[in-house]
């Protein structure tokens, strides 16, 4: 099976402005995923959230493969929402006249549902706390990556630069 990683908002942000303190991390992930052939993938949500501040023309699509959102996403970020909402101890009433799903819990579901994600790469600390949440009830199939960590420290490599 081929490896992948999904990439969220946060990581393109960092990616695209070289001014952003972890742009140098960001860029050393992306060359290493590249090198190391680990599939690239975002999901359609996070161009989504991209978009907001940003243009789809800056994000390196060629390299990456998008994950479009489908119903079994749909039925895994239901209960990984659940699970979160009971974590944060937020009952059924407070969730009236309808739940909002975070986008995090989308993201989860989507890598989670994609046996080939290995790592959801991130450098949201919202994402993180959230992921530490879903953790403590169910056992996600992959792993976060936070970029704030270097990629080298992260797999391993010696950086012989």
């Amino acid at each position: 099976m081929t490896h992948s990683v999904l990439l969220d908002t946060s990581f393109f942000i960092r990616l695209l402005n070289d001014e952003d303190p972890l742009h140098q991390n960001a860029r050393d992930y992306f060359k290493y995923f590249l090198e190391q052939d680990i599939v690239i993938k975002t999901s359609t949500i996070t161009i989504a959230e991209y978009c907001v501040g940003g243009s789809i023309d800056d994000l390196p699509l060629r390299n990456i493969q998008i994950l479009p959102f489908n119903l079994d996403h749909a039925k895994r970020t239901g209960e990984f929402a659940r699970a979160i909402f009971d974590e944060k101890k937020t009952s059924l009433e407070d969730l009236k006249p309808r739940a909002i799903i975070p986008n995090d819990s989308k993201l989860f579901a989507q890598s989670d549902t994609d046996k080939s994600v290995l790592y959801f790469v991130t450098s949201d600390s919202r994402s993180l706390n959230t992921f530490k949440l879903l953790s403590s009830r169910i056992k996600p199939s992959f792993e976060i990556i936070d970029i704030n960590t270097p990629y080298n420290q992260t797999f391993g490599v010696l950086d012989l630069k």
